[in-house]
């Protein structure tokens, strides 16, 4: 099949300004599309791209050497084969998986917490530049160990770096930012790198400077250049996709109805938007040899660019690919964050993307914990949605009205809503009678104050079980929580079982003095719980810490799934915290 007289360009203004509706025509009439100003070929039909992908010996990374390395400051993975590429990959995939991705998780909550307190008063948040972008670069920054502190200068370098890997063509003067933005970005990360070789700790970094390579140490220059391929390959993609992800689901009120009530359709949600709208684009590859596909021969040496939006909407891979469908039984939801996804959105083969499963996990907690917040979730009044790029791609902004979330109420000892509680139970509205103290006292000593903020219907559950004297905790717990009840603790799930050892706990603290709550109503059921845990000890050091739930409850009134996310300890956190208390 012949690509020649094809007037579609690629490169073209009315091309970036919405690729998809060029999708099928690029398929149909040029699946194998020349660029003559760039000398490159485009494929978009889902076979090929998977073939190219697929195909280490035919199709190279060698390409990088120039897309990449200049501002990478040195090979990247992807551009490694063999015994290195094994052993380097390992060492990274480690860095986000296991006991490592649940401290990220951990701290995947804070930040998203600590971002999204000052829109809930106001009602009104640009889910990309106010939330998503920071959002991103924090989250990548902790995980290797780098001060959050200079995450806007970080984020600038990064800037220059992403433009020059993803740009198809680049004036002077930008190649020359570019370059510059990689040298200080560079220069920053030496002299971390060389004080993780002398004191490493447990971030990325420290994990990159102590390993070795065939019994030696990577050198800074090896270092350096996966440090920059991490923080281009985790926070470009993420920012988009959960920007993408609330946008569909806006512009799906059935199927974001379906997401509120059953959250574990989220991961499904999260799938298809990477099928439907992949962050990233196209992937380049160099022909090693002449190949043909579709009856065109590709030379050797050329750049080949994989489509992948293309690719992720061709009818012979998906059906109904142009609709976004969450329900769809073709994408394979479990699979889709593994080396088996069907979507090509992170890739596919030896070099598939290697933070795949950080990247749902970090989307999903984030999307888990703005759902119940954003309630009643719709465009800002006057915003006119718009996306750029043709290597990446995603929303320049996402202006979003939401119902606000106020503080208010008065500080209580024990809530009206808490005597409530009791009086629907059975118990008549009193002050709470200490209950003895077990003869063996919770091994935490210290005096500990819990300030909750709370909505009342959360608040009526958890303060009858913390505070109704002679109370059957296994009739409350049945009372309140459905058989089915499951609770999520800083991404770990725990059933109900787990949970009614939780309050037996909490319940021992509050008997013996070691714990007292103060509740400010709330109105609203979405903002669940926040407690703020202050542990005083005999010495006079003190920690903190806050712990915010979100619940959702089934049709019989009970509650049936409550996340719980505890926000980063301030303080002296050695001294303990609510979750240390056994």
């Amino acid at each position: 099949m012949s690509v020649v007289g094809s007037r579609l360009s690629v490169l073209s203004e009315d091309f970036a300004a919405a690729p998809h509706r060029y999708f099928a025509r690029l398929r149909e009439r040029a699946p194998v599309h020349y660029e003559p100003a760039i000398d490159s070929y485009f494929l978009s039909r889902y076979e090929d791209v998977r073939r190219v992908l697929t195909d280490h010996e035919a199709f190279t990374t060698e390409t990088l050497q120039v897309r990449a390395e200049p501002v990478m400051r040195g090979p990247v993975l992807a551009q490694m084969t063999g015994a290195e590429h094994t052993a380097k990959r390992k060492i990274v995939v480690r860095g986000f998986t296991g006991p490592a991705l649940q401290d990220q998780i951990r701290a995947v909550h804070a930040n998203a917490a600590e971002l999204m307190a000052p829109y809930l008063p106001l009602g009104r948040m640009d889910l990309v530049n106010d939330f998503g972008k920071p959002l991103a670069v924090h989250v990548t920054l902790d995980v290797l160990g780098l001060d959050r502190a200079d995450w806007k200068q970080v984020a600038a370098w990064h800037g220059g770096v992403a433009e020059f890997i993803t740009s198809m063509t680049l004036t002077p003067e930008r190649r020359r930012h570019c370059i510059d933005c990689a040298e200080q970005l560079e220069a920053y990360l030496v002299p971390v790198i060389e004080q993780r070789r002398r004191h490493p700790g447990e971030d990325l970094i420290s994990k990159l400077c102590t390993a070795e390579f065939d019994g030696i140490a990577m050198s800074n220059r090896d270092v350096t250049a996966l440090v920059i391929n991490v923080l281009a390959a985790a926070t470009e993609p993420a920012d988009k996709t959960l920007a993408l992800l609330f946008k569909h689901l806006i512009d799906h009120p059935e199927q974001l109805a379906q997401v509120r009530r059953d959250p574990d359709l989220l991961p499904a949600a999260i799938a298809e938007t990477l099928r439907f709208t992949p962050p990233v684009q196209l992937i380049p590859r160099q022909a090693a040899e002449d190949c043909v596909f579709a009856g065109t021969t590709v030379p050797a040496g050329v750049t080949v660019f994989c489509m992948i939006g293309a690719a992720n909407r061709d009818p012979d891979a998906f059906t109904a690919p142009d609709t976004f469908d969450i329900h769809r039984p073709d994408l394979g939801t479990a699979r889709s964050f593994t080396a088996a996804a069907q979507h090509l959105a992170f890739g596919t083969g030896l070099h598939q993307c290697v933070g795949a499963a950080f990247a749902r996990a970090e989307i999903e907690t984030v999307a888990a914990m703005l759902l119940p917040l954003l309630d009643q979730v719709r465009y800002s009044p006057g915003f006119r949605y718009r996306e750029t790029g043709l290597y990446t791609r995603g929303p320049v902004s996402l202006s979003l009205d939401f119902t606000p979330v106020h503080d208010g109420g008065t500080r209580l000892r024990r809530s009206p809503s808490c005597q409530a509680a009791s009086a629907r139970a059975g118990h008549a509205p009193s002050t709470p009678v200490p209950e003895a103290v077990p003869a063996q006292p919770p091994t935490h000593q210290a005096k500990t104050t819990m300030t909750s903020t709370t909505s009342t219907d959360i608040s009526r559950a958890i303060n009858d079980l913390l505070f109704t004297p002679g109370l059957d905790l296994d009739e409350a717990v049945e009372r309140h929580f459905t058989p089915d009840y499951r609770q999520r603790t800083d991404g770990v799930w725990s059933d109900r079982a787990g949970f009614v050892q939780h309050m037996k706990r909490l319940r021992t603290l509050v008997r013996s003095g070691h714990i007292e709550v103060h509740d400010e109503l709330r109105d609203g059921p979405r903002y669940a719980d926040r407690h703020t845990v202050t542990i005083t000890r005999d010495n006079g050091r003190t920690s903190s810490t806050e712990v915010y739930l979100f619940a959702r409850m089934a049709p019989d009134g009970r509650f049936q799934c409550v996340e719980e996310t505890t926000l980063l300890v301030t303080g002296h956190p050695d001294d303990g915290n609510l979750g240390s208390v056994k």
